[in-house]
């Protein structure tokens, strides 16, 4: 079905034609405008204060975040991260640009495959593109060099995120993959700590549908 068929059944099931032309004129500087709904005044902080209240938001859901001061600390704090958890040092991660130029080889113990999850990866690393302060989310955009299946399938994430990419509000979030995407992804993926539920007699479980543990790295230094 096309999309112009589709249109079609939903105005049908509405009882209505077409909308007039003011009123797609309307519709249509909307979508342009991108209009900001009300925003939380406690994401109406100086950054670094955003980026305290982003971890401790991060810490609230169930999920933990490691801060270092640059790239070369990744490694460390990867490494340091599996040990305290008694996992193992395999590891699938994204092919993305930034994560290829971490000193990976400084920590030869970690095993490291690059591309999508599979069913049987324990621990996945992807790059997280921004960190939503109000909430403690990450902000996960699919392409190429951040495969999906790594925010699914791993029973732990560990999502490296740039300070610098921290922003206040969802509206700031989307504002930012505007610019620097230019056009919408396929698939934009919000994530706040570890999956859970508590469907099932209220009893909260961890990885319900999703990885069970959350890690952040945090990147204190500007990218470059």
């Amino acid at each position: 079905m096309g999309r112009q068929d589709i249109l079609t059944a939903i105005r049908r099931g509405l009882k209505r034609g077409a909308l007039p032309p003011d009123q797609t004129a309307m519709l249509r500087g909307r979508l342009a405008a991108h209009p900001r709904h009300l925003i939380p005044a406690r994401s109406h902080l100086p950054h670094a204060e955003q980026v305290d209240l982003f971890v401790r938001n991060v810490e609230q859901e169930f999920g933990s975040v490691a801060r270092v001061a640059d790239l070369d600390a990744v490694p460390g704090a990867v490494a340091d991260y599996l040990s305290a958890q008694n996992l193992p040092g395999r590891m699938v991660m994204a092919p993305h640009p930034e994560l290829r130029a971490i000193p990976w080889s400084a920590r030869p113990l970690l095993e490291i495959r690059e591309g999508p999850a599979q069913d049987t990866d324990t621990v996945s690393v992807q790059h997280a593109f921004a960190g939503i302060a109000e909430t403690g989310t990450l902000m996960l955009p699919s392409a190429a060099d951040r495969p999906v299946t790594l925010n699914l399938l791993a029973d732990t994430e560990i999502a490296v995120l740039r300070a610098d990419a921290i922003v206040g509000a969802y509206e700031d979030g989307w504002d930012r993959l505007r610019a620097e995407a230019g056009a919408m992804p396929r698939n934009v993926m919000f994530v706040t700590g570890p999956s859970r539920s508590a469907d099932i007699e209220q009893t909260l479980e961890l990885g319900a549908h999703g990885p069970r543990r959350l890690h952040i790295v945090l990147v204190e230094d500007a990218a470059d």
